[in-house]
């Protein structure tokens, strides 16, 4: 099977894309459009072969404020908002779960990142992590962020988790774009 992944297209068909989440289909099918190529507030990108739509991956510029960052990254950058790049979504299509797709999209936006530290500057990527995906990222060396105010109650759905740009592996293969 021939794939790439590529920037969402405005005819590509979305309506027949299921990952099995009811609220990532929806903003697929009905949302990641508008966003990218109206409000301009975040890029889509997905997973294709000739015949359909395998997976996608949101992801946009952001910022985060220093004390949200770990204890253990905040001795090193200066106390005003940092450039990140945040990943919003991502799924696979039910039918192709457990195929390596959404590695290879996770991959993707690690050498996104990647080029926008060289480029513009970037301290790392953020992903806000539903709880059935917490430990995918932990095994990937994301870490939780630190809760602002409040106590374990006041922990936000999804989980917000961090990967310092010194952690992404250099030489990330992006050659199936």
């Amino acid at each position: 099977m021939q794939i790439e992944i590529r920037p969402l297209r405005p005819d590509d068909v979305r309506a027949a894309f299921t990952c099995g989440d009811v609220d990532l289909d929806r903003f697929f099918r009905n949302f990641a459009g508008q966003n990218q190529f109206r409000l301009h507030i975040g890029t889509t990108y997905v997973v294709a072969d000739a015949a359909r739509i395998l997976g996608y991956v949101t992801v946009s510029p952001g910022s985060i404020m220093i004390d949200q960052l770990p204890l253990r990254d905040q001795r090193r950058f200066p106390a005003y908002p940092l450039p990140v790049l945040r990943l919003a979504r991502l799924a696979v299509a039910a039918d192709h779960q457990g195929c390596g797709i959404g590695s290879r999209l996770l991959r993707f936006v690690l050498e996104l990142a990647r080029e926008m530290a060289s480029r513009l500057g970037c301290v790392g990527v953020v992903v806000d992590a539903q709880r059935q995906a917490v430990g995918f990222y932990a095994r990937l060396g994301f870490v939780e962020l630190p809760v602002i105010a409040g106590g374990l109650a006041s922990r936000p759905q999804p989980l917000p988790m961090f990967l310092p740009i010194g952690s992404i592996p250099g030489g990330l293969n992006r050659s199936s774009h």
